[in-house]
């Protein structure tokens, strides 16, 4: 059994006796539903479809298996969250959640746990992103079936959303390269082509339709997405990438 294996088959069986019959599904998404999943690189990202609100006692005992079953998992941590059925379909945005848990929050959790399941509800963009991906893309762990469930959300919403992370691109390639030159790859080839990619679908899109001057970036960012490596970059090559393909994505021509 792989780890990816281990991980999700105890959470489907934990999630339902946790939730019980307000449970409807649990969809996988990302690099872990698209070929590109990689364990020292990759998050495990899951989507929870609930039929009605969660009580708090109810998220403490959920966020208790998951910190507990976070802790084998990848180094970059399973992301998830709660939503709600009425919400999917007809799909809302932005796009509200009962719960929500990454690495980036585990130590809020840990700190203090009644806070966070108070206050971790809301509304997130990021959310029609990963609607679109399991939609298109997705794996249906447990439940009702993916198109049962969910709409597509509107072309705008998706847009907007996949917009959000790399708008401050020329900025932030520097500090995460990786992501950030894969990432505006699949976003251009979404705005250009209407395709819905991965990370590294994005980048084997970007070598065949960005100018030959970056494909060595970009080559360099999948060899470093798919390895154990961890390289140097070119910077100024990178910044001047960054501002193409941002000129690009909000003119596609």
């Amino acid at each position: 059994m792989t780890l990816l294996e281990y991980i999700t088959e105890n959470f489907v069986c934990r999630s339902r006796k946790i939730l019980g019959d307000n449970l409807v599904g649990i969809y996988l998404h990302g690099s872990a539903a698209m070929g590109g999943f990689h364990e020292k690189k990759s998050d495990i990202d899951l989507m929870v479809v609930v039929n009605t609100v969660v009580p708090d006692e109810i998220k403490r005992q959920y966020m208790d298996m998951v910190v507990e079953l976070n802790a084998s998992a990848t180094k970059k941590g399973m992301e998830l969250s709660i939503v709600r059925k009425s919400v999917c379909k007809p799909f809302v945005y932005p796009t509200p959640f009962e719960l929500h848990f990454s690495i980036a929050h585990l130590q809020w959790y840990k700190t203090n746990p009644l806070e966070y399941v108070e206050r971790m509800n809301g509304v997130d963009e990021d959310l029609a992103a990963h609607i679109m991906m399991i939609y298109h893309r997705g794996e249906r762990l447990w439940g009702e079936e993916i198109r049962d469930v969910f709409e597509e959300p509107g072309k705008e919403f998706y847009f907007d959303s996949i917009w959000s992370d790399i708008e401050n691109g020329e900025e932030e390639i520097r500090s995460n390269p990786t992501y950030i030159i894969l990432n505006l790859c699949r976003v251009l080839a979404y705005k250009k082509d209407g395709l819905i990619l991965s990370k590294r679908e994005g980048g084997h899109w970007g070598v065949d339709h960005v100018p030959e001057k970056y494909h060595g970036l970009i080559l360099h960012a999948l060899d470093e997405y798919s390895s154990d490596k961890s390289m140097e970059w070119d910077e100024d090559c990178a910044s001047d990438y960054a501002a193409y393909m941002i000129g690009r994505i909000k003119n596609p021509g």
